[in-house]
């Protein structure tokens, strides 16, 4: 006899990625809007940013960054040229490599993102604890929570 496990129905499956959608939806406005209006920059701009402060010599391929920040190239590429437009990051050519292109952050891209940090942080734990108490995604908030 063979023995029967249990896996979660595809209907339950879609309800969980339903609620992580519903959720990701909600930080992500609160995220957005509060950016926009106090720092002057976008999500996907703050996130390369983010990327590009953290990595070594500020600077990172931009198929790796396209790769962090969850853009296709060409995506990334205007991504880069906005911040570029702003004084944030510019594009350099790998020495070694001349078909290689690289984004590397600016000293004003620097104190952009530092700025930005402590309000990403309030904005994302506020709009978590917002979404903790709706009854439909409380669930959903405490397993992320658990998690890390």
């Amino acid at each position: 006899m063979t023995a029967i496990t249990h896996t979660p129905t595809a209907s339950s499956d879609q309800a969980m990625w339903n609620r992580v959608l519903t959720l990701h939806a909600h930080v992500e406005r609160q995220l957005t809007q509060v950016l926009q209006r106090k720092h002057g920059i976008g999500l996907s701009e703050f996130r390369a940013l983010e990327c590009l402060a953290q990595a070594a010599n500020g600077e990172l391929r931009m198929q790796d960054l396209a790769d962090k920040v969850g853009l296709g190239q060409s995506s990334v590429t205007r991504l880069v040229g906005r911040l570029g437009a702003a004084g944030f990051a510019f594009r350099d050519l790998c020495p070694d490599d001349k078909r290689g292109v690289y984004a590397v952050i600016t000293d004003e891209g620097r104190q952009r993102y530092a700025a930005a940090r402590g309000t990403y942080g309030e904005v994302l734990s506020a709009a978590l604890n917002t979404a903790g108490a709706v009854p439909e995604l409380a669930r959903t908030v405490q397993a992320l929570r658990s998690g890390v």
